[in-house]
């Protein structure tokens, strides 16, 4: 049997207009949390998506009340001690929190966001924790700053699909992938053909 694969042309969306309108929305999701958005955040949401209760208890309330993620990457499984782990779109930094605790401290968890209200919230949830395996860099899933072939485990929350180049941010995890490492996401998936038209309206994007 021939199977034909259709190749699926990536939005045409100015990659930089978004990216500004996305950092726009998350930094008032980090200074404003209490405001009030077309998407759920914070205590309820990790409930919603299956969070431990008594995991979320233990990260700052800072950090909590910013969370903004689509599921539960460890819903696949915790992660090993002494992995090395990477969070692409690490928003105010619950996963990030989460895994360094997992991982333990002989490993590394690198909290990766573009949005640098974002960032600050994960830099002083960790302090807060006295975590001092959690490096927070500011970088795109699409560009990582990270060397090839150094990461045990990838993690993401909701941040793939604000992304216009699905391909490109899954070649760039390939890279940083040591062999045999694992990606575990949590991300918003459509069964149905979404219309180019659609791809291409930028409001669709950022709400």
């Amino acid at each position: 049997m021939r199977v034909v694969v259709k190749a699926v042309e990536a939005s045409r969306v100015d990659r930089e207009v978004l990216r500004h309108q996305v950092k726009s929305k998350y930094m008032e999701v980090a200074l404003d949390p209490q405001k009030g958005f077309h998407f759920h955040i914070g205590r309820p949401l990790a409930a919603m998506v299956g969070y431990d209760p008594k995991e979320v208890d233990w990260l700052p309330e800072s950090t909590v009340e910013s969370f903004a993620g689509t599921g539960n990457p460890f819903s696949m499984g915790a992660l090993p001690p002494g992995a090395v782990v990477l969070d692409i779109g690490c928003g105010a930094g619950s996963d990030s929190l989460l895994a360094a605790r997992q991982v333990g401290p002989s490993g590394r968890v690198i909290a990766l966001d573009m949005t640098e209200a974002m960032l600050e919230k994960a830099r002083r949830g960790a302090e807060a924790l006295g975590l001092s395996n959690v490096e927070v860099r500011h970088g795109y899933a699409e560009n990582l700053p990270v060397e090839s072939g150094v990461i045990d485990v990838v993690i993401s929350n909701g941040a793939i699909n604000l992304c216009p180049d699905k391909a490109a941010v899954m070649k760039e995890v390939y890279r940083v992938l040591r062999p045999g490492g694992r990606f575990q996401i949590a991300d918003i998936v459509v069964h149905k053909e979404v219309p180019q038209e659609a791809k291409d309206d930028i409001n669709l994007w950022s709400g």
